[in-house]
């Protein structure tokens, strides 16, 4: 069977990213499901705001999952990253659009603050 060409890009892409690439790809990501489930719920299209919703819910687990705990700002990411998983199933549970506009700035104020982390680091 022949793999799917813009799947190897994909898959090729994602492995060579740096990890502070690949935190900001996640925040990014974020940002775009986030985006999409606001136009699923306001377009009556609960599934796949549902599955918008969870997949923005896994990546902060994810990232939660991923903390090194050596650093200080570690704590302060951890309790943010609970805060943003609770906030994101009440938004699930209820459809609420106002919640999930409400956490945007919160992951684009991540993604900011790490690419310029990763800018200052090379």
């Amino acid at each position: 069977m022949i793999a799917n060409p813009y799947q190897q890009y994909v898959n090729q892409s994602i492995s060579t990213l740096t990890p502070m690439q690949a935190i900001i790809a996640l925040y990014d990501k974020a940002e775009q499901e986030i985006n999409k489930a606001i136009y699923y719920i306001e377009n009556k299209q609960m599934d796949k705001a549902n599955d918008s919703i969870k997949k923005v819910r896994n990546i902060v687990s994810s990232l939660n999952q991923n903390l090194n705990m050596k650093y200080d700002i570690s704590n302060n990411l951890a309790q943010l990253y609970d805060y943003l998983n609770h906030e994101l199933l009440q938004a699930n549970i209820h459809k609420d659009t106002e919640t999930l506009k409400a956490l945007l700035p919160f992951f684009n104020n991540l993604k900011e603050a790490f690419t310029e982390i990763n800018r200052k680091g090379k």
